[in-house]
């Protein structure tokens, strides 16, 4: 009957260092350096420069609408 405590408790240690292990490898592997900038990124995932200024321009034809419009009351 005292083997099973035994038993329950190398199950209980083995398993909390098991956590703790895999975590450090975790945060080792997420956390690592890298030489990839946000700067050397942005290329992969930019729109093309025009889209980039239809989009400029269409996002400040909207706001200037919402200037032009007296707020509504609530």
């Amino acid at each position: 009957m005292w083997w099973q405590y035994v038993i329950i408790v190398g199950v209980l240690i083995f398993g909390v260092y098991g956590f703790i292990t895999l975590t450090g490898f975790e945060t080792r592997l997420l956390s690592r350096r890298t030489d990839r900038t946000a700067e050397s990124m942005y290329g992969d995932y930019a729109d093309p420069v025009s889209r980039q200024r239809r989009s400029a321009r269409q996002r400040d034809s909207q706001q200037k609408g919402r200037e032009d419009k007296p707020a509504s009351p609530r």
